[in-house]
């Protein structure tokens, strides 16, 4: 645990980001870059190529994801779709011809369902998103989708994290952000919602702490422990 993490009795819905918290993932496009830059060990031997390939790749992908919802907005996403799936697949991201769960996460939906709201809040396109949230046989448990087509700010600007609660109908203080990167906890806090980073994924603890996470958990199944077992329908 980290910090001290504020009372969850209040929650109404948990919002997931897909990639490295619910799906299985990997870091491959930071993993290529951390190699290239090991002749950087030589004259600095302290510096820590596995972080600066990650803040790397961090540094282009925001970027990237505002330069693709652009073209998709404006009716020529039919072209880039085979290139996204490729570029996904190098970066050791699941395409939806190619994924699998990360384990616990079934069960962790299913034993949230009922408890309380929950929606996808992910930087996949819209029919990429909804087509992989069905695929994965995940589409019951989550009436809300929230997709970089869906808001002009995407993660780590908590517009995203805004648009699902409200749609929800519930106030962003009664949800919890979950995934695996410092974008998704800082949309959460910005949003105002309860931040928790997974371990399953992308980001490293320290930066999820550094970003402000008020929980860090190894996987998203955990966060089981940490609800009430009393919870309302919500």
């Amino acid at each position: 645990m980290t910090r001290d993490v504020p009372s969850l009795d209040a929650i109404e819905a948990i919002l997931f980001d897909l990639d490295g918290t619910l799906v299985e993932t990997s870091n491959r496009w930071g993993e290529m870059i951390a190699r290239q830059l090991l002749f950087l060990k030589r004259p600095f031997p302290r510096v820590n190529t596995e972080k600066l390939g990650r803040q790397m790749v961090a540094a282009i992908e925001m970027p990237g994801n505002y330069v693709v919802s652009f073209i998709e907005r404006i009716g020529l996403s039919g072209s880039i779709q085979g290139i996204a799936d490729r570029m996904r697949r190098s970066k050791g991201l699941a395409t939806r011809a190619n994924s699998s769960l990360i384990p616990g996460s079934l069960r962790l939906l299913e034993e949230l369902a009922g408890r309380y709201r929950m929606a996808v809040v992910t930087t996949r396109a819209r029919p990429e998103a909804v087509a992989f949230v069905r695929n994965m046989g995940m589409e019951r448990y989550f009436p809300v989708v929230i997709s970089r087509g869906d808001v002009w700010r995407m993660k780590p600007h908590p517009a995203p994290v805004r648009r699902a609660a409200q749609l929800l109908g519930v106030p962003p203080e009664r949800c919890i952000m979950v995934g695996d990167t410092t974008m998704d906890i800082r949309a959460g806090r910005g949003a105002g919602a309860y931040a928790v980073g997974v371990l399953s994924g992308y980001g490293l603890r320290e930066e999820l702490e550094s970003a402000g996470a008020h929980l860090v958990l190894e996987r998203a199944e955990q966060l089981l422990e940490y609800l009430p077992n009393d919870a309302g329908d919500g």
